[in-house]
């Protein structure tokens, strides 16, 4: 019996170590489910990207203008700022693949009915904005729901792979969506990079249909009312310390921060006087900063606190904003975005990974939908004050004024303490 349960107890090492090997060579990779969603999310992801140089781009065509220029960003973040709360509470309520696959499909609709209307000549300044505010709506209430489903794709052991490379395909799509958008741009004329992005949610539409959930998963998780689901979720962040301190950074940052993403089109057009594709080019090495910060958090961390890793991205964003505005070269702008990308990603790392920690699980796509609402109405507001402050006083002024007003920022709310992942200990996010 002793030599029996010797020989079990072997086996189910040689097993475990097998399964660690595995796990550490593909991660969540070693799963299709989730490599399938992977590949379709982030061929999404750059079609919206594409859609969102070009919309920026376009706008300098319809209306020149920065504060024109200014609200293509406003409408994107606006609808962020409006439907993100009800959307975590939707995400909570609801069954899952059922309600991406509405979602995406119209979205798939919408954008090339959109592309067509940009070539027969159908779109002015106003139906643009419409239309990033209508789309951005659609992408807002569907972004909880997509967070929500890594679960139900890996098992919990591959959660941390899984949503490393998450983040790994959202800066990829970055990078090389304003990258294709320019080229489509200058190489098939401005209805194109629509129609492309039409075809890349394709893909998401096609995973869904392939993808069959647990049998469990693909009902609804909630009897609460849209309603009371949302109330509760807002009346826990009224009530959570950490997560009110969290805000506060949040408005100390993004309102001054968004000054680069809402005048950068302008930025490429007049001030460096260049193209579409150097406008791609800009976003693309933004997110390519974005990327390496993802290493530099790691070493950001084990040294410093959350507040001042948080600090130092914000010194990096003010950095950023300067040199733009003395930037009337190819070189400095490209500098620019790369230290502005990546201080921008250390900023949202930290206040997200503060939020997150900060929420109990069975409130936390509500809450993080409040923390997402918070971000996405200091960009909105920040979007259509910035572009104002340029069309008055100059685009220099404006981020340059901006820079400055961000680094105020950091002495005036540091009281309000960001709260750290706990190494030890019972609980864990």
């Amino acid at each position: 019996m002793a030599r029996r349960r010797s020989t079990t107890n072997g086996v189910e090492r040689l097993t475990a170590h097998a399964i660690e090997a595995a796990k550490s060579r593909y991660g969540a990779f070693a799963h299709l489910a989730f490599t399938v969603m992977w590949v379709a999310t982030t061929c999404s992801l750059t079609g919206v990207a594409i859609s969102d140089t070009t919309s920026a781009w376009l706008m300098t065509n319809l209306n020149a203008d920065p504060r024109a220029v200014s609200l293509v960003q406003a409408a994107s973040s606006l609808s962020m700022f409006l439907f993100t709360i009800p959307a975590g509470a939707l995400a909570d309520m609801a069954a899952p693949r059922r309600y991406l696959l509405i979602l995406e499909s119209v979205i798939t609709v919408l954008i090339t009915i959109f592309g067509f209307m940009v070539l027969f000549d159908r779109v002015d300044a106003a139906i643009l904005i419409i239309a990033t505010f209508i789309l951005s709506a659609f992408w807002s209430v569907a972004a909880p729901a997509w967070l929500s489903i890594t679960p139900l794709l890996v098992p919990a052991h591959d959660l941390d792979s899984a949503n490393a490379f998450n983040s790994v395909g959202y800066n990829v799509s970055r990078a090389i969506g304003p990258v294709l958008a320019g080229v489509a741009l200058t190489a098939l004329g401005a209805a194109a990079p629509y129609l492309i992005f039409a075809a890349a949610d394709l893909m998401s539409v096609a995973a869904l249909l392939w993808w069959r959930p647990p049998s469990h998963a693909d009902t609804g998780r909630s009897a609460e009312t849209l309603i009371r689901c949302t109330l509760t979720g807002i009346r826990h962040a009224a009530e959570n310390k950490d997560l009110k301190a969290t805000m506060v950074r949040v408005i100390a940052v993004y309102p001054f921060a968004c000054a680069y993403t809402a005048l950068l089109p302008l930025i490429a057009r007049s001030q460096i006087d260049m193209g579409p594709e150097f406008y791609g080019l800009l976003l693309a090495v933004a997110s390519i900063g974005a990327v390496f910060s993802s290493f530099l958090l790691g070493f950001l961390r084990g040294r410093f606190s959350p507040d001042v890793v948080v600090a130092l991205g914000t010194i990096g964003i003010a950095a950023g904003l300067a040199l733009f505005a003395l930037a009337h070269g190819p070189t400095l702008a490209v500098i620019a975005a790369w230290i502005a990308g990546a201080s921008w990603t250390i900023v949202l790392v930290g206040l997200y990974t503060s939020a997150l920690i900060s929420l109990p699980e069975k409130v936390r796509a509500r809450g993080l939908g409040i923390f997402l609402t918070v971000i996405f109405g200091c960009v909105t507001l920040g979007s259509v004050v910035w572009g104002q402050i340029a069309a008055h006083a100059g685009q220099p002024f404006a981020l340059i004024a901006a820079a400055v007003g961000v680094l105020v920022m950091i002495p005036l709310t540091w009281g309000a303490k960001l709260k750290a992942v706990q190494t030890t200990g019972a609980s864990e996010v």
